[in-house]
């Protein structure tokens, strides 16, 4: 498949998991009529950014995976509508062990595996140590019916060995899934994205929260976007204020062409990188 018709969602709070979730499903079904095949949400897609406070109220959001109410709603989306989907969640492994993750569903419904946030951030409004740890399930890129799909989440999109690591594993397209605010770093958002985009020479889909919720002063500031791997936006990028779907028609057969073209596979340096993992 050298087109993939993709989409994204980004979405403002409804104040209930159940509206929420049944809110993503329409988005979902209208992509699938409207073509795509692959679509993913945003960071802890189901519930408020609730990091914005540091309350033991909010361990409620979370919820096994792949066996939790949410990603089991999912799957039967995924069969419905025929799409590969990216389900950020707030997991729960066992009791004390919370992760920030998203499940990846191929278009017939199978679990395929799960991607678990690395990089945890505990700043003013972004308390995420207090209920997350670290990522520990390496960086898988899935094998989908759409191509190789990954994920990095939010915070993540800061570090550059990770999108790295994705490009090895032969990634596509990666998702990343995020909740952050005009304040923090909004001038960042256009840059590290397609930075990393062309340093890897993949897709990428990042998604942002949009509005301000009830748990604090926080206003996600949408603007979602597809970039390709020469760094340019795949159509317009989305509204700063308002919800909305992203579907986009992403060319797959211009990755052989960048990696033949800038050939930056090609000229790396392991051997010479053993600084970069010492302490």
């Amino acid at each position: 498949m050298t087109v993939v018709r993709a989409a994204l969602v980004q979405a403002t709070w409804t104040g209930d998991t159940e509206s929420m979730i049944a809110k993503h499903e329409e988005h979902a079904r209208e992509a699938a009529r409207r073509g795509a095949k692959v679509i993913g949400f945003q960071e802890v897609f189901n519930a408020p950014y609730f990091c914005q406070v540091q309350e033991p109220e909010h361990y409620r959001w979370a919820e096994p995976v792949p066996d939790g109410p949410t990603v089991n709603r999912m799957r039967e989306l995924a069969r419905e509508t025929g799409m590969v989907i990216v389900v950020p969640v707030f997991e729960i492994e066992s009791e004390g062990f919370y992760y920030n993750t998203a499940a990846v569903i191929d278009a017939d419904g199978s679990y395929l595996g799960k991607y678990r946030k690395h990089h945890i951030p505990q700043v003013k409004g972004f308390w995420e140590k207090y209920y997350f740890r670290p990522g520990n399930a390496g960086w898988p890129v899935f094998d989908t019916a759409v191509g190789k799909v990954g994920v990095y989440i939010c915070y993540d999109r800061h570090f550059p060995e990770g999108w790295r690591q994705l490009g090895l594993g032969g990634a596509q397209l990666v998702y990343n899934p995020s909740a952050t605010h005009r304040g923090l770093s909004a001038h960042l958002w256009q840059l590290e994205q397609p930075a990393a985009a062309v340093a890897n020479e993949y897709f990428v889909a990042a998604i942002n929260r949009v509005g301000v919720e009830e748990y604090g002063d926080n206003d996600f500031y949408g603007t979602s976007y597809f970039v390709d791997p020469r760094g340019r936006f795949v159509g317009d990028v989305a509204s700063d204020k308002e919800e909305e779907l992203v579907v986009r028609d992403l060319d797959f057969g211009l990755i052989e062409e960048v990696r033949q073209q800038w050939a930056f596979y090609r000229d790396r340096r392991p051997d010479a990188y053993d600084g970069l993992v010492k302490p």
